[in-house]
């Protein structure tokens, strides 16, 4: 089956700058993108790049969306390196969604892929997964989790590695006074800190109900292969010696890197980035072997890589998932793009009446 290809750029300002280890970010840049096969049943995906996440540049997703032509077959999808894994996220999710590629389940091999229009996706395995509540940096997220357990959430994300750390762990302590005895708290370091910053971070989590530090330390690869094997042996080391739960997020973003850590035996926490990480079928293949310890994480994509990720998510055939790392909403100053509302539980139907083309057309 041939397919038509086109594809829309977006930029798209945030309703306020979100502020993380890597800097002030104000605004999401990507692609959305549509097949259309000659029925005129059509698909859609997105092409949302986080450079220093390790993914591709706009740019070259830019290159090599031209180098793919006005049309696509599912063959084009094995011709994309798997290091773009952004549009292979993005292509493989808009010929799934319309309706001819029927993505293979873990325990059945490639060559038993099937097309089906009527069951074009593999069917949720849970109806309900709980949401985490994203909290900004500094003071301000007390005020944002207070509204936050007052709208029902259970589960909480607060960004850290951004000020003083002293300061920070003031705010933990008050933020901790606040939360009921069931209530679930993250903290996202986004690599920012030394090994000496992270052992104090671990010795202060280890005496406080933590569900896990994510992505304590962080090389980025620029800063060369013996710097990044360093890193990593350090978060091994730290996994090992300190009680609380450490997760991998900047360390996994792609197949190749989630690969490497499973086939290493990492047995700690996981964040996936659907929008980055690449083919959806490939990425819950590798999971599933392994019997990941995932977190499904928003990439600050729109709703249109939202659906396809937040889908993943109930596909997944392991353990239950953490709580979803998808309370970024309202994300966008022009809620269109959002597509679905800030909830502390998000549901199948609820991601199915999410509408890409809504969308698509708004960028025309």
């Amino acid at each position: 089956m041939i397919y038509q290809l086109a594809y829309r750029r977006y930029r798209l300002p945030f309703t306020r700058t979100l502020r993380t280890a890597h800097g002030p970010w104000h605004e999401r840049a990507g692609f959305v993108v549509q097949v259309e096969d000659t029925a005129g049943r059509v698909g859609f995906g997105e092409v949302a790049p986080v450079p220093w996440f390790g993914t591709e540049t706009l740019e070259e997703a830019a290159e090599a969306l031209a180098k793919l032509g006005d049309t696509v077959d599912a063959a084009a999808l094995e011709r994309i390196d798997e290091r773009q894994g952004c549009l292979r996220f993005a292509l493989a999710s808009a010929l799934a969604e319309a309706g001819r590629i029927v993505p293979h389940p873990p325990d059945l091999p490639p060559a038993r892929r099937g097309r089906d229009n009527a069951h074009h996706l593999l069917p949720p395995v849970r109806s309900h997964l709980a949401v985490a509540a994203l909290l900004p940096a500094g003071k301000p997220m007390l005020a944002a989790a207070d509204k936050a357990l007052a709208e029902g959430y259970v589960a909480f994300k607060w960004k850290v590695g951004v000020l003083d750390a002293a300061d920070e762990r003031v705010l933990l302590d008050e933020l901790l006074a606040r939360l009921p005895g069931h209530a679930k708290l993250r903290l996202d370091a986004n690599g920012a800190w030394t090994t000496r910053q992270a052992e104090k971070w671990l010795d202060c989590c280890a005496e406080r109900p933590i569900e896990f530090v994510e992505q304590p330390c962080f090389a980025e690869a620029l800063q060369g292969t013996a710097r990044q094997s360093r890193i990593n042996d350090i978060l091994l080391g730290l996994a090992k010696d300190y009680p609380t739960s450490i997760a991998l997020d900047e360390s996994v973003t792609g197949l190749s890197s989630l690969r490497t850590w499973l086939e290493r035996g990492w047995k700690g926490v996981v964040v996936v980035k659907p929008a980055l990480a690449g083919a959806p079928e490939d990425v819950l293949a590798l999971l599933g072997r392994h019997k990941a310890d995932v977190v499904f994480s928003s990439a600050l994509e729109t709703a249109v890589g939202r659906q396809a990720a937040l889908r993943m998510a109930f596909q997944f055939k392991g353990a239950q998932p953490r709580a979803l790392g998808f309370g970024i909403t309202p994300l966008f100053q022009d809620d269109r793009f959002d597509g679905l509302s800030a909830v502390p539980f998000v549901s199948t139907d609820e991601v199915e009446k999410m509408n890409p083309e809504a969308v698509w057309n708004a960028l025309s």
